[in-house]
């Protein structure tokens, strides 16, 4: 048995549908005023989240509402301690609101367990991290097959998927590389790869351009721009202004307020044309260049 085979067998598929709403929650939907609109990729209503420390709360986010709809590019900016980063969890999943609602692709989460928000993850968010989060000693097909390993896909669809993501990021001949022998602007394709897989509903990349140099920034800010051109949402957490001034539209918070929300292009125009990034940004390692 391959090792590829072993992994898919390490998580049995799911046997009922992934999305199961109880009764009470379609009761609460009932009279809902959003009912009729068509779903947004991302629709959050008046949420808050709040944090115990002991006998300190601390406020994150205060009545949050956010519409984004499918095929848009958006930006998600704010300084250290705006409430991105969390904003940025309840988006991915990755935690839940204290208060208010969130539902991706028109789905309530606020109802799912840890299995059921498990499994929408890995079929509606494709996620992309400032650190690349990639497997060491492991190739780069195998790194990106490996949402659709969790996700039971057999092993010959899952290896064509990977191959079709990777050449879609321009990673093509570099599929057996380890990412010890690939560049960060290299390692950060293959996690759009990865991110690209499962076909999601929502690209969310959280400072994807943060490890980067400039030239490698521009490298991946080209191949969001050319995915949202195809259709894919994305949204990128950024605090960098050139980094956000590459997508549709800027959402700027501030002590956990959306304190701007401005829109340059519309949802289903064009992204902007790329343009040369004003981020120094990190530096390429020695020999890094030459692994491009």
């Amino acid at each position: 048995m391959h090792d590829d085979d072993r992994e898919a067998g390490a998580r049995t598929p799911r046997q009922r549908p992934l999305i199961s709403r109880s009764r009470a929650a379609q009761r609460a939907g009932a009279g809902d005023p959003h009912r009729g609109r068509p779903a947004a990729v991302i629709d959050v209503r008046g949420a808050s989240k709040t944090y115990e420390l002991g006998q300190i709360r601390v406020r994150a986010l205060h009545d949050i509402s956010l519409r984004i709809e499918r095929g848009d590019l958006v930006a998600i900016m704010g300084s250290s301690g705006s409430g991105k980063s969390t904003l940025m969890n309840i988006l991915g999943c990755l935690d839940v609101a204290t208060s208010g609602r969130y539902l991706i692709d028109g789905t309530d989460v606020s109802h799912m367990d840890e299995d059921e928000l498990s499994d929408l993850r890995n079929r509606k968010i494709g996620f992309v991290f400032q650190s690349f989060n990639l497997v060491p000693r492991t190739s780069a097909i195998a790194n990106v097959e490996l949402p659709l390993a969790y996700a039971g896909v057999g092993r010959a669809d899952r290896r064509r998927r990977a191959k079709a993501a990777l050449a879609a990021v321009g990673m093509a001949s570099r599929e057996q590389h380890q990412p010890s022998e690939l560049s960060g602007g290299q390692q950060q394709r293959v996690a759009v790869a990865r991110a690209l897989v499962t076909n999601p509903s929502l690209i969310l990349a959280d400072e994807p351009t943060g490890n980067l140099d400039s030239r490698s920034t521009e490298e991946v800010l080209r191949i969001f721009a050319r995915l949202n051109g195809e259709g894919r949402t994305v949204v990128l957490i950024t605090h960098e202004p050139d980094v956000a001034a590459q997508s549709k539209r800027v959402v700027t918070l501030s002590d956990g307020e959306i304190v701007e929300d401005r829109r340059s292009v519309g949802v289903h125009e064009p992204p902007p044309a790329p343009r040369r990034q004003k981020s120094a940004h990190v530096m390429p390692h020695r020999g890094e260049e030459s692994r491009r």
